[in-house]
């Protein structure tokens, strides 16, 4: 099963798809070509493992020219809901961004139920379904400011969505990027460094997740060339369907 959220009227509101349509509660059906697709939860905590693939690690410390390490541990960071945007939403480069301005397509696992102290063996058990996201990057901030704080989370540079997949397994799934319809990235979730379960399990011990939490899990290779105003950048996987935003910058 595939759902999210669609606004209709003005208003958010749940859908299903079936075949071609979204479906609400009620009965009301629309179709998916033109529908305006809202992120498909609005999360109460917003969790990103960062550097979670080996090859995207390496690639970064040259081509940026940083030097980190593959983790030890399983470590989680925060994002920011401002950020968030559906897919269909333009990506808006703020004015004074120098950039370059780079995709990251990740999978997104969004909590079903509270989750606390909870064994590896069990951890999948409380994941309600699984979407997209691009972690849009402002690089030049990135190196420059003292935290994340915008090189991560201005406005509309976390596009989730389109919809929310069920009974998928998380580490056999292949995410690919796409720029104008040219694939620049293709990478499998079995090369994550710590899985899926392990990250639910070790943050369980320490905090409490929540239903509609969601945990954005890192991406492998290169994320170049560098975003373009104009381009169309779409992430893509054959169960959840297609993350697709235009790129504009602000005026």
């Amino acid at each position: 099963m595939r759902h999210g959220r669609i606004e209709v009227g003005g208003r958010p509101v749940g859908v299903i798809l079936e075949n071609t349509e979204l479906v609400t509660n009620g009965g009301a059906r629309y179709p998916v070509a033109g529908a305006k697709f809202l992120p498909p939860v609005i999360p109460g905590n917003f969790y990103a493992a960062g550097l979670n693939f080996r090859a995207h690690i390496e690639w970064t410390n040259k081509h940026h020219g940083t030097s980190y390490k593959v983790p030890a541990q399983a470590d989680i960071g925060y994002r920011s809901n401002n950020a968030l945007a559906g897919s269909g939403a333009d990506i808006v480069i703020p004015k004074d961004s120098t950039g370059p301005l780079e995709f990251e397509g990740e999978l997104v696992a969004v909590i079903g139920r509270k989750t606390r102290n909870v064994p590896e063996s069990k951890a999948l058990d409380y994941i309600a379904g699984y979407t997209l996201g691009n972690d849009v990057s402002e690089r030049a901030w990135q190196r420059s400011d003292r935290t994340l704080w915008r090189a991560k989370n201005s406005d509309t540079f976390k596009p989730m969505g389109p919809l929310i997949a069920t009974s998928l397994d998380p580490m056999s799934q292949k995410i690919e990027v796409r720029i104008n319809g040219r694939t620049v990235s293709s990478y499998s979730t079995s090369g994550m460094i710590f899985s899926v379960a392990h990250y639910i399990s070790r943050m369980s011990a320490y905090l409490t997740l929540y239903p509609d939490d969601v945990i954005w899990f890192g991406c492998d290779g290169a994320t170049v060339p560098a975003l373009q105003p104009g381009d169309l950048v779409e992430v893509i996987n054959e169960a959840i369907g297609t993350l697709a935003n235009r790129v504009v910058r602000e005026t």
